[in-house]
């Protein structure tokens, strides 16, 4: 394992932190930093860390604190405040206690806070304050894990550790885990290190580096012993082409994913979606193709701290034709095998469910497929982000152990229940009121210009993530700025090429948003085309051009998105920018007029006919919007001279000519557009094949 320590940096972080911590608890946050940068040793809020240190009580005393990793932080990018500060003197006389349940205990961790204001601090914070060193470090190294998750495992670490660092059975985490290591470091006080069975490693010293190299140091020993006790590799099945996995994903992606929604009771909202991301590498498909997959992948995680990710078990799908037409049977069968066996494991343990804690669905939350891959899935980008990251690390320790010839030994069931449904575990999940449209994903066309551009804005402002498509590359490259996400939120935009009038490459933009994140429930058709012409000047060819565009385009991507949304079986709403020349067309834009006059007719016949499927699909209908920020309507661009010379106007002129006409004397704006496009994607009515005007009130855009 790479030793990330650098007296430079650490150097620069006492300095960056200066004004909120001092030099040890500057180098708890960069040392913390070094730990969560690697995936080999902690996942998505896994691990601690902590600190004992000194401080000055409002009477002048000297207080002994410990500074504990708050609950769920994440250590890659933890910050000084998320080591939350503890009366030490208290918390090591909760030790004497003979036991303490979790409400209890959380309530004592919470009147050993110094600053009532702080966040709650992690469950082992009791194990840290056991503990003797000034910095501990608690991770879930994969190497470790690999070697006491197996038959034999006290053997395994002792050959790769050596005598000198103690080691627990499995205790559950929390009062007792603590009680167990407050005995084990009073009969060992030399002891730097210590194991926990299937739980991961603990190292402590006087200093932040000590510390993090001693981990450093110990998880290098065990990939060592792995590496040594490796055999050859031995007969894998064949696996596929690159080629035939984006293939078989973008077919079976969609399918899995609407197999995975759950009801709700809202007629208008049936289903609640989650994100589906594919886990496709050479060592994952490796892992699952191996003769001996099954049996070490079906089977419980490392750590128990990963149930509420993944749960107990994965489903894994033996599938000999993975695109047949009776696929979307074949996985109902077996999603339906899952969920029974999930809820007979839930009865079966149902007298120690927790108050107030519901069962989770029963949908698995990985699928394993041999000669495709993982799918895993969550409510949200992230949460389906930590469970692929978790079934990364899980598979590849799992193949470890594997590979020298042992035998996977995770947690019995009935440690699995009690961690998966310990109280503490699903705080972590807790969160606020969900965005409007989270877990949905938008598919827009023309998303760089003016329009598409605030739709797309609009549409992550709400939750959704959005593939963000158009011709024109270059537009598409500023948009990711222009919309000013962070790092984070960016991973909600996806930015593609797509040619609306080649049938191959919208079908590869559905394909790729599919294999990305599962699927799409929102279509907004925006690409358009514009021209200035009487019909006695108008060339064919041109016209042709429009017709390609603004006509055949919407052909296109409603047939796809109607395929799409019935393979995966959960509805989905197409929103179609028409325009307020529809019913009110004007002078010299014919060709424009009566291509959009075609789609607009288009989109009315699809919501008849997808409407069974809950595939709604309505149209707005704007009047001039000539920008949005700095991005100029091509609209406006190709029609705003024309229009200016006719009138006699410039620029500002024209916009103010065309706020005028309406009856509100409204600027239309893009911003207002999305917002009718909000409007209908959110369902707030049962409304579908229908136009709303955005354009101020035109007389003779009637009917209204």
């Amino acid at each position: 394992m790479k030793n990330r320590w650098s007296e430079s940096d650490a150097a620069e972080a006492i300095e960056r932190f200066a004004l909120q911590a001092d030099e040890s608890l500057a180098l708890r946050t960069y040392s913390s930093r070094q730990l969560g940068a690697e995936k080999a040793l902690v996942l998505h809020g896994g691990g601690n860390t902590s600190l004992k240190s000194r401080t000055t009580d409002v009477f002048g005393s000297r207080v002994e604190t410990l500074s504990m990793k708050a609950s769920g932080l994440d250590l890659a990018t933890i910050e000084p405040e998320g080591h939350v500060a503890l009366d030490l003197g208290r918390l090591k006389k909760l030790l004497t206690l003979a036991e303490l349940g979790d409400d209890e205990m959380v309530n004592q961790l919470h009147g050993c806070l110094l600053d009532s204001r702080s966040a709650t601090p992690s469950i082992e914070t009791l194990v840290h304050a056991a503990i003797p060193g000034t910095f501990v470090d608690h991770t879930h190294a994969d190497a470790v894990l690999a070697l006491t998750n197996q038959e034999g495992g006290e053997d395994e670490i002792r050959d790769a550790l050596g005598e000198s660092v103690l080691l627990l059975p499995y205790v559950v985490p929390g009062f007792d885990l603590a009680l167990a290591v407050a005995k084990a470091v009073a009969e060992r006080p030399q002891a730097r290190a210590m194991v926990w069975m299937k739980h991961g490693l603990v190292t402590w010293g006087d200093t932040a580096r000590e510390s993090y190299e001693l981990t450093v140091q110990l998880v290098t020993a065990a990939e060592k012993h792995l590496d040594s006790r490796a055999a050859a590799p031995g007969d894998e099945r064949s696996t596929p082409t690159a080629a035939d996995l984006e293939d078989q994903l973008t077919a079976f992606a969609p399918i899995v994913r609407g197999l995975l929604a759950t009801p709700t009771a809202d007629p208008d909202m049936p289903h609640r979606r989650v994100i589906v991301l594919p886990l496709v590498d050479e060592d994952i498909l490796a892992c699952l193709c191996a003769e001996e997959g099954v049996n070490f992948a079906v089977s419980a995680p490392l750590t128990a701290d990963h149930l509420i990710r993944t749960k107990p078990l994965p489903l894994w799908l033996e599938l000999s034709n993975p695109t047949g037409a009776d696929l979307r049977d074949r996985l109902q069968c077996a999603f339906d095998a899952y969920r029974d066996a999930y809820r007979a494991y839930v009865e079966r343990h149902i007298d120690r469910l927790p108050a107030g804690i519901e069962p989770f669905d029963p949908n698995p939350r990985v699928i394993l497929i041999p000669g495709l891959g993982a799918l895993c899935a969550g409510r949200s980008l992230r949460a389906a982000a930590i469970a692929r990251d978790i079934v990364a690390q899980t598979l590849r320790a799992k193949a470890r152990i594997a590979a020298m010839g042992g035998t996977y030994e995770g947690l019995d069931e009935n440690h699995l229940f009690d961690m998966e449904y310990r109280s503490l575990q699903h705080a972590k999940l807790a969160r606020g009121t969900e965005p409007m449209l989270a877990g949905r994903v938008a598919l827009v066309t023309g998303a760089a210009g003016a329009i598409g551009s605030a739709i797309c804005e609009r549409l992550l402002e709400e939750g959704a993530l959005v593939a963000a498509t158009d011709v024109d590359d270059e537009a598409l490259d500023t948009l990711r700025g222009d919309l000013g996400l962070g790092a984070r939120e960016g991973e909600r935009l996806l930015t593609l090429t797509l040619d609306v009038t080649d049938e191959n490459s919208v079908a590869a933009g559905f394909g790729t948003v599919a294999r990305t994140w599962g699927g799409v429930d929102l279509l907004v058709i925006n690409a358009g085309l514009a021209h200035v012409a009487a019909l006695t000047e108008l060339e064919p060819d041109r016209y042709r051009k429009l017709q390609a565009v603004n006509t055949e385009g919407t052909l296109l991507l409603l047939a796809e998105g109607g395929r799409h949304f019935q393979a995966q079986g959960t509805g989905g709403d197409i929103v179609l920018v028409s325009t307020k020349n529809v019913p009110s067309p004007g002078p010299r834009f014919g060709a424009y007029s009566a291509t959009k006059a075609a789609a607009h007719q288009l989109a009315r016949i699809a919501s008849m006919e997808l409407a069974a499927d809950d595939i709604r699909v309505n149209m707005v209908a704007p009047d001039a919007v000539f920008s949005h920020g700095e991005r100029k309507s091509g609209l406006w661009e190709e029609v705003g001279p024309d229009r200016m010379k006719s009138r006699g106007l410039d620029a500002e002129g024209l916009e103010s000519y065309y706020q005028g006409r309406n009856l509100l004397r409204a600027r239309v704006t893009a911003r207002h557009v999305a917002e009718g496009v909000l409007f209908f994607v959110s369902r707030r009515t049962p409304t579908t094949g229908v136009s709303l005007p955005i354009d101020g009130g035109l007389p003779d855009a009637t009917p209204r």
